[in-house]
């Protein structure tokens, strides 16, 4: 029996003092609140689409891969834009604080995805 209360009274304190550190993990791992104005503001100030293209298209000229809309997480974009592997000059958060680049990830995520292949009649004649 008092193995059993040892155990409730463990369980308790986990639950307690479990759940409010697993939320505040969350809350941090959670993006910050991005403004799509903004970050296309940003993005062209800033000469991303210099490289990427006005949609973030991407460009064969400069060899800039495809970032609208990105496939990566916005911690993934942010990774990626601090520590770039290809010609890409890399961005400290001095240079693009990271509420802009949250901004400019709004901005990429709310680019509707160009259509497939398929679906254009010009390309299936």
């Amino acid at each position: 029996m008092k193995s059993f209360v040892v155990l409730s009274l463990f369980i308790f304190a986990a639950l307690l003092f479990g759940f409010p550190v697993a939320k505040a993990r969350q809350s941090s791992d959670a993006p910050p609140a991005g403004n799509a104005q903004n970050g296309k503001k940003l993005f062209v100030g800033d000469g991303c689409y210099e490289c990427h293209g006005r949609e973030g298209q991407g460009s064969a000229q400069t060899g800039a891969t495809r970032i609208g809309p990105p496939q990566l997480s916005f911690e993934g974009f942010q990774n990626y834009v601090r520590k770039p592997t290809n010609q890409m000059p890399p961005y400290t958060s001095k240079a693009i604080p990271d509420q802009d680049l949250a901004d400019i990830y709004a901005y990429l995520k709310s680019i509707p995805m160009p259509p497939k292949g398929k679906d254009i009649p010009l390309l299936n004649k």
